[in-house]
């Protein structure tokens, strides 16, 4: 024992107490006992999700400028409204390439179909009634021309319907009498109803000298009566809805009739004809040239 002693002091080991741990096993535990550092920090984390930020922004602002582009294309190809029917543009939202409702407006004018205004159908409607003023050359089913009527030429021996759906020989209907037809487009329209009111107004008159007044359409017998009786008109109507007498007469305008009077004398001769004529002008001129050959 006092030999052990000894040999570890010669040693120059310090004496330790007996219950007393071993220095290694102390620094082990107090190694032991700190706490884990923390792992590193990912620097790269931050950028990276401000540059997602920055893709979906942007990719935000593509989808706006695509919008706004479909809808410029849209109205430059005719689709949007005129600017009348457009509702007031709405305030554009920041970053927003929409171009601006008045040139969008002019793109979208020039592209649609503007319907016809009241005065512009008025106006047609009126072009129709008096008919075109020049009568284009007229052929039959067979490609022949068709000859009118002259000065010194019969009346064809043509049969049409009355306005009360009856038979009638035209080259008959100056057999006894003299024979003034008038012509007209079309049945109840303004122009037609003051040329036939014009004839109503002095038709004794032409019955006075010896002549029996006619109205010639293509219109059916039944539309006819309906306007003679409203108008009060004293005299017949023949209907010609093949235009046989019309084309014969040289009235045929494409497919409807010019307006346009024809005096024959008793017999069936061709005196006069005014074509085309005015509405307000057909009774009077007519009158006033068959006056003239009894002067």
């Amino acid at each position: 024992m006092p030999r052990a002693t000894k040999t570890a002091a010669a040693a120059g080991s310090p004496e330790r107490d007996p219950g007393e741990p071993r220095r290694s096993s102390r620094i082990k535990q107090n190694e032991k006992d700190k706490p884990a550092p923390p792992p590193p920090k990912k620097k790269a984390a931050k950028p990276r999700a401000k540059k997602a930020d920055g893709d979906a922004s942007e990719a935000k602002t593509t989808k706006k400028r695509t919008a706004a582009d479909k809808e410029a294309d849209a109205e430059e190809a005719g689709e949007a409204k005129d600017d009348a029917e457009e509702p007031a543009p709405k305030k554009a939202k920041a970053g927003s390439e929409k171009p601006a409702s008045k040139p969008a407006s002019k793109a979208s004018r020039a592209g649609s179909t503007k319907p016809a205004s009241k005065a512009a159908a008025k106006d047609d409607a009126k072009k129709a009634d008096e008919g075109p003023d020049t009568i284009p050359e007229e052929e039959d089913d067979a490609g022949e021309e068709i000859k009118a009527l002259e000065i010194g030429d019969v009346l064809p021996d043509i049969t049409l319907k009355t306005e009360k759906n009856e038979d009638i020989s035209i080259k008959s209907l100056a057999e006894e009498t003299g024979v003034v037809l008038f012509l007209f487009p079309k049945a109840d329209t303004p122009g037609c109803t003051k040329q036939a009111c014009g004839f109503r107004d002095i038709y004794k008159e032409f019955t006075d000298v010896g002549y029996t007044v006619y109205g010639l359409s293509g219109d059916a017998p039944t539309a006819t009566t309906k306007w003679q009786t409203k108008n009060e008109l004293p005299y017949s109507f023949l209907s010609d809805p093949k235009k046989e007498l019309i084309k014969a007469l040289g009235a045929v305008s494409g497919k409807s009739t010019k307006r346009s009077h024809f005096v024959f004398e008793k017999g069936g001769k061709l005196l006069d004809k005014k074509i085309p004529v005015k509405p307000e002008e057909s009774p009077t001129k007519a009158l006033e040239f068959i006056k003239s050959l009894k002067a």
